[in-house]
């Protein structure tokens, strides 16, 4: 679902409900617990909300003082997004450490886990969707294109021009950036995420695999170990 920030805890239940209906999936009986994690406020506060009022299970949300069985060393850990701790813990769940997450979403974050397990940090820049809108509201002359691999490099209209500076110059920014905190890091497996990482992790060569759900995959384990399932 697309994140609504005025979406009532009613309109999540309503909508929760019907997607699990159309699976002939009962709520009440399937639906165990429920784990959160989300960067917009509005938004935790009523998924908070509607747990509370229509199921009857478990809720983590990941949020400052919560366990993730992670050690995070930024200079405040406060101030790191929960879908990067998230998808660390994932990350080194599956695939062990040293390892880079590259998520490819509103923003696109990298961040660093050490062999031993802690997260270090990382970098963030703006994302491609967010890239294209501005320069499509800044440059008058240009129009929108569909993200989609061009025929060259060298683009031989303005459309192919926007798609190879979109599609290969984020694909070249996700391999400099990797190679940069390799330097420091050692080497690395490089692990790809968000919504648009199945688009552009083709394009790298420093991507070693894609995986839609790590983020969800870190979720669930840290609502485990916060109900001491694990």
């Amino acid at each position: 679902m697309a994140t609504v920030a005025d979406r009532t805890a009613d309109e999540h239940a309503l909508l929760i409900t019907e997607l699990l209906a159309l699976e002939d999936l009962d709520p009440s009986k399937v639906v165990t617990g429920v784990a959160i994690t989300s960067s917009v406020p509005r938004v935790t506060a009523y998924l908070r909300e509607m747990v509370r009022q229509r199921f009857a299970t478990p809720l983590v949300v990941l949020e400052p003082g919560v366990k993730t069985g992670m050690p995070v060393l930024y200079d405040n850990p406060k101030e790191v997004g929960a879908d990067r701790i998230a998808n660390a813990v994932g990350a080194y769940d599956l695939y062990g450490g040293p390892a880079i997450v590259v998520d490819l979403g509103t923003a696109t974050t990298f961040d660093a886990i050490s062999a031993g397990g802690e997260y270090l940090g990382g970098a963030i820049t703006p994302g491609i969707e967010i890239s294209m809108d501005a320069l499509f509201a800044q440059a008058a002359a240009l129009r929108r294109v569909e993200l989609i691999e061009p025929r060259n490099v060298i683009g031989k209209s303005t459309v192919e021009s926007i798609q190879s500076g979109a599609m290969y110059g984020f694909a070249a920014q996700v391999d400099g950036l990797c190679d940069r905190i390799e330097l420091e890091l050692g080497e690395c497996t490089v692990v790809a995420t968000g919504g648009l990482a199945e688009l552009i992790a083709p394009l790298c060569a420093r991507i070693d695999t894609v995986d839609p759900w790590l983020t969800l995959h870190g979720l669930r384990l840290i609502y485990e170990r916060n109900l001491g399932l694990r």
